[in-house]
């Protein structure tokens, strides 16, 4: 493979950045940054960590549950413009047209004009994400963090704690549910839809990762603000991509690469989770989460042996700060908190009375998933007032989300990638030297090399393209040094630090700026990047030996030295511009 082949630059160049619209583009992107977390040491020390004694006697649901409250202490969301900085839907277009069509861009992409349905149009997306202040062309460079990248965040102003965008967080639970909680990976499925990114763990009836949280079945139909969020994405955005260690599916691309019956399984166990039946706890789960609809419904009450009604909204409200609850066996103990002043005798008009609800729905065991069944419950709860037909509908919506997965029956899947073969009770070094095995024959394994930064294992032009052509924030940072000199003391300043371990792994310019450190091939590497942006025809190369990095600019030479141990080669940066 020469750098003359555009896609494959652009896939391997696209490996090192991973930017979301790079994922989007290259969907085996996705899997090989969560195998270059499983390569990266950091998240097998975790395992050493006190707070996960003992993990190897608890229930699967249980490990999982210890190694998400780790990562809420540990990470924190984060989706800033800043970070990565900005570029124009003109610049990316013009990169991947050659690999899909702008208008198929715009209706399946955050990025390029997608909106999603009503909620995400009512909302303004572009104000949502403080792009509101640009030209309508500026689009974020948001780029899909390792756990390298994610754990540096500690060295940034204002951080805490380590940090990661939604597929950041998604990768990252991937790898550490297989290292730390012992999850097969073939029960883990990474899903993408155009403004987020979770998993599917396939335990018990099924567990969702939501950013940092877990939502498992119950959670998701409790009618919580928790809930709410979780469920946004499913119900009202398709899936793009659904990634595997078989392999992906894209909602676009015809070819699938997953394996059919795995991809069968997770849809059948995926709409089952989204499923519940129709009772009283999940009634009352819907008025919860639907505040909108609890003034089309009321509850009887009998006092004193004489039936009195109140406003389910004022029930709800009653429900806040009280332990007692509408839909358990302690109705009764809210009920009696309730002031009496708020009930009336005669029943209040327009309402759908939740008692006979409940009580029709255990009746006719009506499960709402038919059209037939809505007919019924409209028909036997008839009311003169359109929003209450219009609760009802969202009822049975409520409890039958139906996900618009990637249509099976449309794709071509195909074979012929050898497996991972990653299972459990392996060693990192095992799975490293499984994954190096097979590069030649999986493409996925192929690119995890490249998103973990291993410049020993991987040819140096897709890293130093990526580095050249997208990374804006060092140089928009160093803008107010104008001064060569005073912008190399600055580099020399920073501590001598790589955020990735070993030799050969090296930061983007944009991880070294933003987070302060840097070991000298870096800091040569983002001299390099800020320099050319103000000498565009200078003749720029570097000269890599094991112990040191030499950037020459015309007839300035700018020495730093290494422990990167990379073997003597020379750079030259002016062919990647």
């Amino acid at each position: 493979m020469t750098e003359n082949n555009s896609k494959e630059m652009e896939l391997r160049s696209s490996a090192v950045t991973l930017s979301d619209m790079e994922v989007f583009i290259f969907p085996e992107l996705m899997y090989s940054l969560v195998l270059a977390n499983i390569m990266s040491p950091c998240i097998w020390l975790w395992r050493d960590n006190p707070w996960f004694s003992g993990l190897a006697e608890m229930s699967p649901y249980r490990r999982i549950s210890k190694l998400k409250q780790y990562i809420m202490d540990n990470y924190t969301f984060n989706l800033d413009l800043e970070t990565w900085g900005l570029t124009t839907r003109e610049r990316e277009i013009a990169r991947f047209r050659g690999f899909i069509s702008e208008d198929t861009i715009r209706k399946s992409n955050a990025l390029f004009g997608y909106e999603g349905d009503r909620y995400y149009f009512d909302m303004d997306i572009r104000a949502h994400f403080g792009l509101d202040k640009y030209d309508s062309n500026v689009i974020p460079y948001w780029k899909t963090e390792t756990v390298e990248a994610m754990d540096a965040f500690r060295y940034k102003t204002n951080y805490e704690t380590g940090a990661g965008e939604c597929v950041s967080l998604a990768a990252l639970y991937a790898a550490a549910l297989f290292i730390v909680a012992g999850i097969p990976l073939e029960d883990i499925y990474l899903m993408a839809t155009p403004l987020h990114s979770q998993d599917f763990i396939d335990v018990d009836d099924g567990i969702l990762t939501n950013n940092r949280r877990l939502v498992t079945k119950s959670m998701w139909f409790n009618g919580t603000a928790l809930s709410a969020q979780a469920r946004r994405a499913l119900e009202k955005e398709a899936v793009t991509i659904v990634a595997h260690p078989t392999g992906y599916v894209h909602t676009v691309y015809n070819r699938a690469t997953i394996d059919k019956g795995a991809y069968a399984h997770f849809a059948d166990r995926l709409k089952s989770y989204l499923k519940a039946p129709l009772d009283d706890k999940n009634i009352v789960n819907f008025l919860r989460h639907s505040r909108d609809l609890q003034k089309c419904f009321q509850i009887r009450w009998s006092m004193h042996g004489v039936d009195n009604y109140v406003g389910a909204e004022r029930v709800f409200a009653y429900e806040h700060g009280s332990p007692y609850r509408i839909n358990d066996r302690t109705r009764d103990k809210l009920m009696a908190q309730i002031d009496t002043e708020e009930f009336q005798i005669t029943p209040l008009r327009h309402r759908i009375v939740l008692n006979e609800l409940e009580d029709l729905v255990r009746q006719e065991n009506i499960k709402c998933n038919t059209r037939d069944d809505l007919e019924l419950l409209k028909g036997r709860l008839a009311s003169d007032c359109l929003e209450a037909e219009v609760a009802l509908e969202r009822l049975a919506a409520f409890c039958n989300t139906d996900p618009r997965l990637p249509d099976a029956s449309e794709k071509e899947f195909v074979s012929g990638q050898e497996p991972l073969s990653i299972v459990l009770g392996m060693t990192r070094s095992e799975i490293v030297n499984r994954l190096e095995s097979i590069r030649e024959r999986n493409d996925t394994a192929n690119m995890a090399f490249y998103a973990y930064r291993d410049l020993m294992r991987t040819e140096p032009w897709p890293f130093l393209v990526a580095a050249m052509q997208r990374n804006p924030v060092s140089i928009e940072g160093a803008g107010g040094i104008e001064d060569s000199s005073l912008l190399v003391r600055r580099l020399s300043e920073m501590p001598d630090m790589s955020i990735y371990d070993g030799p050969g792994r090296l930061a983007q310019p944009d991880e070294v700026w933003n987070y302060g450190r840097g070991d000298g091939l870096e800091k040569a590497v983002l001299l390099a990047n800020i320099l050319h942006s103000r000498l565009p025809d200078a003749e720029m190369f570097i000269e890599v030996s094991p112990a040191r990095a030499c950037l020459k600019v015309g007839r300035t030479a700018y020495d730093f030295s290494s422990r990167k141990e990379i073997g003597e080669q020379i750079w030259p940066l002016s062919r990647y511009w």
